[in-house]
C-alpha cells in the first residue's frame, strides 16, 4: 500500500477528502454534534494508515497539497464580513472588547493549566496558539520554539470542540445576540468554529470571520509577552 500511495501524489489528498465526505454523510444522517465531519475524517484517515501500514510521511506527500488551500480559504471568509460591514461599524466597541477578552482568556488559561500540569517552556509555548487559525498558529509556534506538529493538533482539537459545543454553550449561557455568538465562536474556535457559525446564520458567520483575523493578530502580539512569563 505504501508503494501505491507513493506512486500517486494525490492519494493522500483523496483519502482525506473521502474521509471528510464520509463525515458529512454521517452528520446529515444522524444530526448529532458529536459526529463532526472533521473529527470523523481524522478518525477515518488514522484507521486507514494503521490498517494498511502507511507511514505518515508517505501519506503527507500527497495530503500536504490540501494545506496550500488553507490560507485562501481563510481569506474567503472576508466575503460574509463585507456583507455585514454595517454591523461591524455599529458594534465596533463590543467587537474589540469581546475579541480582546477572548484572546486574553485563552492565553491565560494555557498559562495556568501549564503551571498546574507542570509543562516545560517548550510544551507551554506549543499550546499558546491553540485558538487561532492553523496558518498563523504554525508560524507563531515555530518562532517561539514550540512543537509545530503538536500545535497543529491542538488547534484542530480546539476547533472541533468549538464546532461541536458552540450551540450548546450559547443555550446554557442564554446568548441570543448573533454578533456576540459570532465573536465568541470565531475567537475561541477559529475557522472550524466559523463553519458552525455560518450554519447558525449570516451575521454569526460574518462576525466569526472577523474574529479569526483580529484574534490571530492579537495572539501574535500578546503571545510573545506570555511566552516570557513561564
Amino acid at each position: 500500500m505504501n508503494s501505491l500511495v507513493q506512486e500517486s501524489i494525490f492519494f493522500g489528498m483523496a483519502i482525506s477528502l473521502l474521509g471528510y465526505e464520509v463525515g458529512i454523510l454521517i452528520k446529515k444522517k444522524l444530526r448529532m454534534a458529536i459526529f463532526n465531519p472533521l473529527l470523523i475524517a481524522v478518525v477515518v484517515v488514522i484507521l486507514f494508515l494503521v490498517v494498511f501500514h502507511v507511514d505518515y510521511e508517505t501519506y503527507n506527500s500527497g495530503a500536504k497539497y490540501l494545506s496550500y488551500l488553507l490560507t485562501p480559504a481563510t481569506v474567503c471568509l472576508a466575503v460574509p464580513l463585507y456583507q455585514q460591514l454595517h454591523l461591524l461599524r455599529k458594534n465596533a466597541k463590543a467587537v474589540i472588547i469581546g475579541i480582546s477578552s477572548g484572546v486574553i482568556t485563552s492565553l491565560t488559561s494555557v498559562l495556568l493549566l501549564s503551571k498546574l500540569f507542570g509543562l516545560n517552556h517548550q510544551q507551554y509555548v506549543t499550546m499558546l496558539p491553540k485558538s487561532i487559525t492553523t496558518a498563523i498558529g504554525m508560524g507563531l509556534a515555530d518562532e517561539m520554539g514550540g512543537l509545530v506538529t503538536i500545535t497543529v493538533a491542538s488547534i484542530i482539537i480546539t476547533g472541533i470542540l468549538g464546532n461541536m459545543m458552540a450551540e450548546l454553550i450559547c443555550k446554557i449561557f442564554r446568548i441570543t445576540e448573533p454578533v456576540a455568538k459570532g465573536i465568541a465562536i470565531g475567537t475561541a474556535a477559529h475557522a472550524v468554529g466559523t463553519a458552525k457559525a455560518l450554519e447558525m446564520g449570516e451575521i454569526e458567520g460574518a462576525m466569526s470571520s472577523l474574529a479569526i483575523a483580529v484574534a490571530g493578530l492579537l495572539t501574535v502580539i500578546m503571545a510573545s509577552f506570555y511566552a516570557n512569563i513561564m
